[in-house]
């Protein structure tokens, strides 16, 4: 054949540079199974289903690759790793616009994405197959066999540490996308440069390598500018701001007067009904606090809600926990999103803390009259560890003896069997528990749950709460969404809402996110 190695043994660093090679493919290879798996996370949700899918494939295809290895005739050994490279390049550096693509303008992402895992997959498998061939004429085999592992092992490890604090947080996972394919391009024209003279027609894999590296050089500088576009084609409204924080893609939208924020594609607040959420959340339970001075939120960092305890002037303290300063500095700063929030976070009274909300309640021994917790749904065990009952102990702890908290709770229609557990959850640990429910047209019927650490009838409860918010000797309180009447409809529950019976959530099972996954799965489909 025309590609075939002459001279290769002859050029003194070919080892060290086919070593070096290893190191690359193989965090290349790890970094697009990471990839794959966070953009099906984002957009789809669910993330231990989609990381375990993933990996599962990926590896299954690095199979089929080692094992289709074997058809490369020892003379094209080189010449194949080349071709492999270029070829992973061009299709693992465009992974990022298909997915994209595929899931704004098709109904064919899984197939896509299954695609891009398999096809990838196997590109990866021929290559340490391939490598080790070449390397072992010059090494015993078990050496041939230490080195290479070793140094596809290092290199797997630098990828894994590097992609969520590096290339996520800074660069975006199409940026990144276009970053690994051109890593893949950069491997294979060094190795077709150096070992030129042992291959035959070697210019012609340089043109098509050298093209495709400049339209990727292009692709990486603007990827943001590809991204947003796409990302309109995500929303009904405009994007007027994308943001990659270190844990979570930001979209603010815009259509007329309806703002939007969105959290890795899923909605947090629309401000034409968001005071139908946060009114309730707030409210409710500080009216159950005798003397509300110190207040703890978990989560709430786009403000809404602190601006909500603003209007009490017996509030003496906030402080905030969310684990994102990205998304605060943005409620902060960002104009439409000051306007809504009328400054709450900028308020002396209001403290920030970016730490995670466990660690939080863990380490500090400071006690509140309430604590508010605003954090994502359990779609994922990371999140689920904040619903679970160990969580609700440390809340416990954390609140004086005539306290309250209260969490969001998902959706009692969507996610029912999830909505019960973080019901039946928290009667392991207070007393009294209040669930309560309230329709909002963005989101649809939504729950809460109220909590005390002592004994209270639920109609004197309700009592206190129409009391304290609409005493009969004050004027009518200013809402846009409660009023005396509505209060005891809240804590009612139609009957295909009404309770269920469900297992407790913990650290060890994470019944909970089993629940909310399969519920959304129904509505998914």
């Amino acid at each position: 054949m025309d590609n075939q190695l002459k001279d290769f043994s002859e050029n003194k660093n070919a080892i060290p540079i086919l070593f070096i090679s290893v190191f690359i493919i193989a965090g290349c290879g790890i970094l697009y199974e990471l990839l794959i798996s966070s953009m099906s996370s984002y957009f789809l949700g669910s993330s231990i289903l989609h990381f375990s899918l993933t990996i599962g494939f990926f590896l299954s295809a690095m199979g089929l690759g080692a094992y289709l290895s074997r058809w490369v005739k020892e003379e094209d050994l080189l010449w194949r790793f080349i071709q492999i490279e270029l070829a992973l390049g061009i299709i693992g550096g465009a992974s990022g616009i298909i997915l994209y693509g595929g899931y704004a303008f098709t109904q064919n992402y899984y197939l896509l994405a299954f695609s891009m895992i398999m096809i990838i997959g196997a590109l990866v498998g021929i290559e340490i197959p391939l490598l080790t061939r070449i390397v072992q004429p010059h090494f015993k085999l078990a050496d041939t066999l230490a080195q290479v592992l070793a140094y596809d092992y290092l290199g797997a490890l630098v990828a894994s540490v590097v992609f969520p604090l590096i290339l996520v947080p800074y660069l975006g996972l199409m940026r990144t996308a276009f970053f690994i394919g051109l890593l893949n391009l950069w491997v294979g024209l060094f190795n077709l440069w150096i070992f030129r003279e042992s291959l035959y027609r070697w210019q012609r894999g340089m043109w098509v390598g050298i093209i495709c590296a400049v339209i990727y050089v292009f692709g990486f500088g603007f990827s943001f500018i590809i991204q947003d576009f796409m990302e309109e084609f995500l929303y009904n409204d405009d994007v007027i701001l994308a943001k990659q924080s270190p844990y979570q893609r930001i979209i603010v939208t815009k259509d007329d007067n309806d703002l939007r924020l969105y959290l890795n594609g899923n909605l947090q607040f629309s401000s034409q009904d968001e005071h139908r959420y946060h009114e309730p959340l707030v409210h409710l339970p500080l009216a159950l606090v005798r003397n509300p001075e110190n207040i703890l939120f978990l989560g709430a960092g786009d403000g809404l809600a602190v601006r909500e305890l603003l209007k009490y002037p017996s509030i003496k303290s906030i402080d905030l926990v969310d684990l994102d300063k990205m998304m605060t500095d943005l409620a902060q700063k960002h104009p439409a999103l000051l306007q809504l929030n009328e400054g709450a976070l900028n308020q002396k009274m209001v403290k920030i803390f970016h730490q995670d909300a466990y660690k939080y309640l863990e380490n500090n021994s400071k006690i509140y009259d309430l604590i508010i917790i605003d954090l994502p749904d359990p779609s994922e065990v990371s999140l689920g560890k904040l619903y679970s009952k160990e969580f609700y102990g440390l809340v416990r702890k954390r609140l004086t003896p005539d306290g309250a908290m209260v969490t969001q709770s998902a959706s009692p229609f969507f996610t029912k069997k999830a909505f019960w557990c973080i019901t039946n959850t928290l009667r392991e640990v207070f007393p009294t528990l209040l669930p309560y429910t309230v329709h909002v047209p963005s989101f649809g019927q939504w729950g809460f749950n109220m909590a005390l650490p002592y004994k209270m009838d639920k109609e004197l409860a309700l009592e206190k709460i129409q009391n304290r918010l609409f005493p009969k000797d004050q004027k009518q309180a200013s809402f846009k969404y409660l009023n005396k009447e509505i209060i005891p409809t809240l804590f009612r529950f139609d009957e295909d809402l009404k309770e269920i019976p469900t297992e407790i959530n913990t650290l060890n099972t994470q019944k909970l996110v089993q629940y909310y996954e399969k519920s959304w799965k129904i509505y998914n489909r």
